[in-house]
């Protein structure tokens, strides 16, 4: 797939895993817009990859605010008229971090279970369903939805699995339903050439990941980099660890 050209934008883009994913594909020549909901630190994390010699632009984007939605497709719109490859990768997690063998499933509140659906999968349908038509004006467009192994109901109803102990509802009912979302958009846009996929990046050292997690922030952004690069053989409506598919 030629990537001169190109141009992706990836929600929460400052830092961790959506700055490593914005900087392994602006290492390939593609345009990457940052979003960020603090202007400040997204503009310091488009310089930071400038000065690597990455096209990077910072805008101001916060998931939960629909005109967000509204002036990102306005900018890329009117500057670019197409988008070659989506990153969802904002995402938020409410409950405690430690999670094993802590299941709280019949006391979660309301209030997390909602900002969490909010923040992970309203509004990232919402944004997608906008951002669509300007995919679609792409020569093969790329939608990659961050989800985590933590969203697979296989692993999560077999005791021998590493994640059988790991019940934090809320977060991980939510990556469940992102991962539905991209199975039926997928399905939907099969006779065309936009593909869609979920990504677990894997356990990594990030502010939602912690210091325990085995993987360093700079391998965090690698499968999702690789999605957004598939070519026109490569899958879709499949959930992928580092080229590996996962069980739903």
């Amino acid at each position: 797939m030629n990537e001169e050209g190109k141009v992706a934008f990836i929600t929460g883009a400052n830092r961790g895993l959506g700055f490593e994913t914005a900087r392994e594909l602006g290492e390939k020549g593609i345009t990457v817009i940052l979003g960020s909901r603090d202007k400040a630190k997204g503009e310091a994390a488009a310089e930071k990859l400038k000065a690597k010699g990455i096209t990077a632009i910072a805008f101001p984007f916060d998931i939960n605010q629909f005109s967000d939605h509204q002036a990102i497709y306005k900018y890329i719109e009117t500057h670019f008229g197409k988008l070659d490859i989506l990153v969802n990768n904002a995402g938020i997690w409410l409950e405690s971090k430690d999670i094993h063998g802590a299941n709280q499933t019949s006391a979660i509140s309301q209030e997390v279970l909602r900002k969490t659906f909010d923040a992970n999968f309203f509004n990232l349908v919402a944004l997608t369903q906008t951002l669509l038509p300007l995919l679609k004006k792409a020569s093969a467009g790329r939608i990659v939805n961050l989800s985590s192994i933590l969203g697979s109901l296989t692993l999560h109803s077999d005791p021998s699995s590493p994640i059988y102990d790991f019940k934090a509802f809320a977060y991980n009912a939510s990556k469940t339903a992102l991962n539905a979302f991209t199975v039926h958009l997928a399905h939907e846009l099969k006779g065309t050439k936009i593909k869609v996929n979920s990504a677990h990046p894997g356990w990594v050292k990030t502010d939602m990941g912690g210091e325990a997690a085995p993987m360093e922030v700079s391998e965090g952004g690698k499968t999702s980099a690789q999605l957004a690069l598939l070519l026109e053989n490569g899958p879709t409506g499949q959930f992928i660890h580092l080229g590996e598919a996962l069980p739903w």
